[in-house]
């Protein structure tokens, strides 16, 4: 699909069309809520204890719904393979040898019509305790986001709690061929597996006893490992705990399913889901359909698709539609990392959002980190223009470093600047992943992957947030001075970001005539403007740690333009703090104000009306 080119030239983008602000609070849901501070490596679920459902009350719900948040991505939640005994409730045991952490990772799967059964109270009751959840959560006028990883399975997927009538990946695969279209999974004909070489003194649960830690899996044939991997031993760095599933790609490339016609960039999802209807499709798409529609059905208000670009854009089409015909309003959000498919899985995939993390937030980190500048952040926002409605912004989720570790930026206030920019220079969703608003430094060594970001794989207590629980008050009634700081700027900075209809409408460029025509303006800053019919906008963040930087910062005649603005003087104050109050001076059409900034400072100068 060819992309449009952009005028860099161009710094100034109309946003006709009204949209809504969205605010993303990712948690990790068996963290959320312990209150236990032992964090043993390796430790058991006796020993580290786990958070519940039920550990989402009321009033912790209502102390997230402050924040901002529209949506909250509860991630974690189907059931996946744990190092657990959950024998009484007919569920089998997980095998060491293929499970990464003692409590498993989220995104290798066993049974997609299930929930984690670490997560409630009672586990025979576990799907209704997270039914429970999904109505307290729209109780507080939030949303349910769920993860749905559909490029691979736990090794030893089996659903027990599946409908009537659903059969179980594989269940029918023809095991004596490679591939066959409508084989769930790829096989690696007339071998065993073996358990990959384990790498640095690896040991399953740290080196503790266990009756199926020997080495040892039972699959025969071999299937394909999750991430591509055809060797019935993958290497230990595969994601060996999973296995790939066959959307009809064959080994050789090509594809086994019918391509969209020409033309259908452009046409919406009724027309999408009307096409799929006459065409026969392979067996995992549709499997993958019923357990979108089933979740849809139970409340969920929407998806975030794990590893999506390893999926072809077809089956997003395909699925996509079949959900908003289910609920046109859903939230379908894109793990991906490829930005020349951006467009594609937009208007093919039907995907209403995708991760901005390649060009938007890996110019950020650097620049958070005092390595680079800001000036890439101009050709980035004009090279997706048309798109930017859909890139979600991030600093922190469950995959990268967290911002206050020393590995990422040593200090969680180096975030604050790249925040202000990651909420407020689109009309794109904003998401921020639990304990960021407190700066929680994911330095916790808990036995599976390294410290620097919360563990995924164990249980754990995560203090920072435990601070701000406070055994369960969910009140801050333990933050430290700086850590009530760093959350009263976020709750400051998301509930304006949220209410801004300036946010919702013009974008305008100020950073590259600053750097070309003022020198108290570095790349250590970052500055634009937002406006709309009510509201105009001048943001600027210094990135800078120096003291106090002073900056007559200039406003192109342009922009002057596009917000109505006539020779004379206007007073802008600062939305955040409403500390800080400043005159643009307008004079033959060019705009100059007059600012002071701290280190890490971020001005929202709104105009007085």
């Amino acid at each position: 699909m060819n992309q449009p080119t952009a005028n860099l030239s161009d710094v100034s983008h109309a946003q006709p069309d009204k949209k809504e602000k969205y605010l993303v609070y990712q948690v990790f849901t068996r963290l959320f809520g312990n209150t236990n501070t032992t964090n043993k490596p390796w430790g058991t679920i006796a020993e580290n204890g786990v958070g519940k459902f039920n550990y989402f009350t009321d009033k912790a719900l209502s102390e997230i719904k402050q924040l901002g948040i529209t949506h909250i991505w509860y991630t974690g939640v189907p059931h996946h393979a744990v190092i657990n005994d959950y024998t009484d409730y007919g569920i089998s045991l997980d095998d060491p040898d293929v499970v990464k952490g003692r409590a498993g990772s989220p995104y290798a799967v066993k049974d997609y019509y299930s929930v984690n059964p670490d997560l409630a109270e009672d586990p025979a009751n576990r799907l209704a305790e997270f039914e429970a959840l999904i109505e307290r959560t729209h109780n507080q006028g939030m949303k349910v986001l769920i993860d749905i990883v559909p490029n691979h399975l736990a090794r030893n997927y089996h659903s027990i709690a599946k409908p009537d009538g659903v059969e179980d990946f594989g269940a029918q695969d023809d095991t004596w061929v490679a591939y066959a279209r409508d084989n769930n999974f790829y096989y690696v004909v007339g071998e065993d597996f073996k358990v990959p070489q384990a790498k640095n003194g690896y040991q399953p649960l740290g080196g503790e006893a266990h009756p199926l830690a020997d080495g040892k899996f039972n699959e025969s044939p071999a299937k394909w490992t999750g991430n591509g991997s055809r060797q019935s031993q993958p290497d230990f760095n595969d994601w060996y705990e999973t296995v790939k599933v066959n959307y009809g790609i064959r080994p050789d490339g090509t594809r086994d399913f019918a391509n969209l016609p020409a033309g259908f960039a452009d046409k919406n999802y009724q027309a999408h889901y009307a096409f799929w209807q006459t065409q026969a499709v392979p067996d995992s798409w549709i499997k993958f359909k019923d357990i979108a529609l089933y979740w849809t059905k139970k409340g969920v208000d929407g998806f975030r698709f794990d590893m999506a670009e390893m999926v072809p854009v077809e089956f997003w089409s395909y699925m996509n539609s079949a959900i908003k015909m289910a609920n046109p309003d859903a939230f379908l959000l894109a793990e991906i990392y490829n930005p020349k498919a951006y467009r594609d899985y937009i208007r093919l995939g039907k995907m209403d959002y995708l991760y901005d993390k390649v060009d938007f937030y890996d110019t950020l980190k650097p620049l958070m980190q005092g390595k680079a500048g800001a000036d890439n952040l101009v050709s980035i926002q004009n090279r997706f223009a048309d798109i930017e409605h859909h890139l979600l912004h991030f600093l922190d989720n469950h995959d990268e470093q967290r911002i206050a570790s020393p590995e990422f930026a040593g200090d969680a206030d180096k975030g604050k600047p790249a925040m202000v920019v990651s909420s407020l220079i689109s009309t794109s969703p904003v998401m921020i992943y639990f304990g960021q608003e407190v700066g929680e430094d994911g330095s916790e060594e808990t036995g599976f992957g390294d410290p620097s970001r919360t563990t995924i794989f164990d249980y754990a207590g995560v203090p920072a947030h435990q601070r701000w629980m406070n055994e369960g008050q969910f009140d801050g009634g333990q933050l430290s001075d700086k850590e009530v700081q760093l959350r009263d700027f976020y709750q400051r900075l998301l509930t304006f970001t949220k209410n801004s209809q300036a946010v919702l409408g013009g974008y305008a460029d100020l950073h590259e005539i600053n750097r070309s025509a003022n020198s108290e303006y570095t790349d250590r800053q970052f500055a634009f403007a937002r406006f709309s019919d009510s509201e105009h906008l001048l943001v600027i963040s210094n990135f800078s740690t120096q003291p106090t930087t002073e900056i007559e910062l200039i406003i192109p005649q342009q922009t002057i333009t596009d917000m109505e603005l006539t020779d004379g003087q206007y007073k802008f104050i600062d939305q955040l703090y409403h500390q800080v109050s400043a005159t643009l001076k307008v004079k033959n059409g060019l705009g100059r104000i007059q600012i002071q900034l701290a280190g890490l400072q971020s001005l929202v100068l709104q105009r007085d009306l």
